[in-house]
């Protein structure tokens, strides 16, 4: 089917003439502008190679025709689709249903630029509390010493005090020498004011005193312009002499006031919040451990402890089964009882307390840390180097826990929630946090444009169908159609008008409830303006769609055609294939007797991500269909528990990290092998 495109506007319509790349034969098409157009067809029939090869190429030359002839030396040549003309096309984004990062550093965060937003979110109006008294780390500035000098009355009189440290490598002796040659004359000891000269001259009995004060100055209040100035030079000049710590004592009733520039709490010295502070991809804010990876090559507690539902008693920690190593078991058995750890129970009933007891040991026995390094030791022996390759994989990082950053960045915290914290919420939980924030008036005008950003990238995500996902969430773990949404949804936050979008199957592995939430996503990208083109079989989107162009008849060289086009109510009228299918003219008929089986696969206990140990029977020699909403747990039964599993039943050998389950049980004797085929 061809279509006289020569009477039509290129202002209305994006006019194709004469395609003929791959199996496309000849084809004229005339896409509405500014509309939500579906592309559909069989498999093969010519939809990617006139939405992709055609319209994309043509739209990501042209674009790179009108650079620089400098810009375009980095860009590369690209080679003009085999087509006789294209007219009214836009700039063209395409979206494409795979994983887009392999960098192990890239997660959820920086791809959407949340993290990025929440990196400056808490350096601007986060606030570092110490971890041993949980109080608030506060940097004095000299205009905050000035306002508390303004709480007195005119007359007033007040020392302004530097507290003496003495240095290592000096005495008290030299270091009042020292300050008498810069000029100062008295200090305050207990509560008295005494001349340096008669200390140096008695410090046999100044010696036993711990606290010194050096009077900086004697102020009368005033309150006037030139004694702020001149009290604000004073301030200064006891910072420094302090080493950033200086006092304010009244002597009308001999209240002392402590004031800091030092960020330094409970003895601690603390890294105050900025962006790199925040940031895993800079030496500044990286776990020194993992290099900001969250990762790290060590111990792998799934292989050190197999099976989580046995006990420390019945073996649970595997490398202490053999009789070599009951030296470490025993002495966890017998003192067991003293520090609460219960040594029937299965491993994982154990609270996390418990665990890392187990794991660290202390004065009574040796924990499995202390077991491996012991091994480590004697790695020159060849059975120790085998031992320790066989627990050895990627871990967890034992000091950021997965976190990527400093132990540092997880004192700064937003209405006690640090950012640590908030990387690990589902994004619906991340949602309620930001919309539930109580900020003063202040900190609302610094959050503002912020905070707006946050929520709208949230927003799209989980209109998208990935309220489930976390901000820490590694890209390399994401489904291609995962990644596909996130991209969508970052496109949405950049609000670009006049462009031409063109998506890959967005739909698929979305549940019914998340694809209106596509499609609304969708429908929000052309309502700014943009052309939005999706090769698509779903019946949904189709209804939704404002025009369908159908190729076929069938796929490969019977193929390439445009079969039917125009409304979702034309389409049902046309003689296509996809218009008997949508207008229940043709139907896939339902087996009338379902296939009965004695032959099962059991899961026990499956309990991977976020499974609440279910118990799984899967019929042999059957198709099983495994179904769920959007981050039900599909992918982690299926991906992550039942192949690996199978696949180091059959083979002994498996080289993917198996979820957490109980056991695996059935008629393995009715399977010869495993293949996984991902979308």
């Amino acid at each position: 089917m061809t279509q006289n495109i020569a009477a039509l506007s290129p202002k209305e319509f994006i006019l194709i003439k004469g395609a003929k790349l791959h199996n496309l034969n000849n084809v004229d098409v005339a896409i509405p502008r500014n509309k939500l157009v579906v592309i559909t067809g069989l498999s093969g029939s010519g939809k990617s190679s006139l939405a992709f090869d055609t319209l994309f190429a043509e739209g990501q030359r042209r674009y790179v025709e009108s650079l620089s002839s400098y810009a375009r030396q980095f860009l590369g040549k690209l080679n003009k689709p085999q087509v006789d003309y294209i007219k009214g096309i836009s700039p063209a984004i395409a979206i494409e249903q795979k994983v887009n990062s392999t960098n192990p550093r890239s997660t959820v965060g920086t791809t959407t630029e949340i993290y990025d937003y929440l990196k400056l979110l808490f350096a601007r109006i986060g606030k570092t509390y110490s971890p041993i008294s949980g109080n608030e780390v506060v940097k004095h500035q000299v205009s905050e010493v000035i306002n508390y000098v303004k709480t007195f009355e005119i007359d007033d009189k007040l020392l302004l005090l530097a507290p003496i440290k003495i240095a290592e490598n000096k005495n008290l002796e030299t270091t009042l020498n020292i300050l008498l040659q810069q000029g100062y004359a008295r200090i305050k000891i207990l509560n008295d004011l005494v001349k340096i000269e008669s200390v140096l001259a008695d410090l046999k009995n100044f010696s036993k005193i711990n606290a010194f004060y050096l009077v900086i100055d004697r102020v009368v209040i005033e309150h006037n312009e030139d004694f702020y100035n001149r009290l604000a030079d004073a301030i200064q000049t006891a910072f420094y002499e302090g080493h950033g710590n200086c006092v304010i004592s009244s002597l009308k009733d001999d209240k002392q006031q402590a004031f800091s520039n030092n960020f330094q709490l409970d003895g601690l010295n603390f890294l105050e919040p900025n962006l790199h502070l925040f940031s895993f991809n800079n030496p500044y804010g990286a776990c020194t451990k993992c290099e900001g990876y969250g990762t790290i090559i060590g111990i792998d507690e799934d292989l050190v402890i197999p099976n989580s539902t046995l006990s420390i008693y019945d073996n649970a920690i595997f490398p202490w089964k053999t009789e070599a190593f009951l030296s470490y078991k025993e002495p966890l058995i017998m003192h067991a009882s003293k520090f609460d750890i219960p040594i029937h129970k299965p491993w994982f009933q154990l609270s996390q307390k418990q665990k890392e007891l187990v794991w660290n040991g202390n004065s009574s026995f040796e924990g499995i840390h202390t077991f491996f390094k012991h091994i480590e030791e004697q790695s020159y022996k060849i059975q120790n180097r085998v031992l320790l390759s066989r627990y050895r994989g990627k871990t967890v990082c034992d000091v950021c826990h997965g976190k990527r950053l400093k132990p540092e960045a997880s004192y700064v915290k937003i209405n006690g929630t640090s950012i640590t914290d908030l990387i690990d919420l589902p994004l619906d939980k991340l949602s309620k946090f930001f919309k539930s924030l109580v900020l003063t008036t202040s900190e609302k005008e610094i959050s503002k444009r912020i905070l707006l950003e946050i929520n709208n990238r949230i927003e799209f995500l989980q209109d998208v169908g990935l309220s489930y996902l976390s901000l820490n969430r590694n890209s390399r773990t994401l489904s291609g159609g995962e990644s596909q949404r996130i991209n969508l949804a970052t496109s949405l936050g950049s609000s670009l008008v006049g462009s031409m979008y063109i998506l890959d199957e967005p739909s698929i592995g979305l549940h019914p409830k998340d694809t209106q939430n596509l499609i609304k996503v969708l429908k929000n990208l052309r309502d700014l303006g943009n052309t939005v083109i999706v090769v698509e079989h779903d019946e949904d989107v189709m209804k939704a769609s404002d025009y369908i162009i159908d190729m076929g008849p069938e796929a490969g060289s019977f193929g390439g055609d445009v079969v039917a086009e125009g409304t979702y109510a034309q389409l049902l009228k046309s003689d296509s294939l996809t218009g008997k299918y949508l207008s229940h003219k043709l139907k896939i008929p339902l087996p009338i007797h379902r296939k009965n089986t004695r032959d099962f696969i059991q899961i026990e206990g499956a309990r991977a991500h976020n499974l609440k140990n279910i118990d799984v029977k899967i019929p042999l020699n059957c198709l099983v269909v495994i179904t769920g909403v959007s981050g039900s747990g599909k992918s982690t039964l299926v991906k992550h528990i039942l192949y690996p599993a199978l696949q180091k039943h059959l083979t002994g050998y498996n080289n993917e990290k198996i979820g957490q389950f109980n056991g695996l049980k059935g008629s393995f004797e009715q399977l010869k092998t495993v293949e996984f085929i991902d979308q």
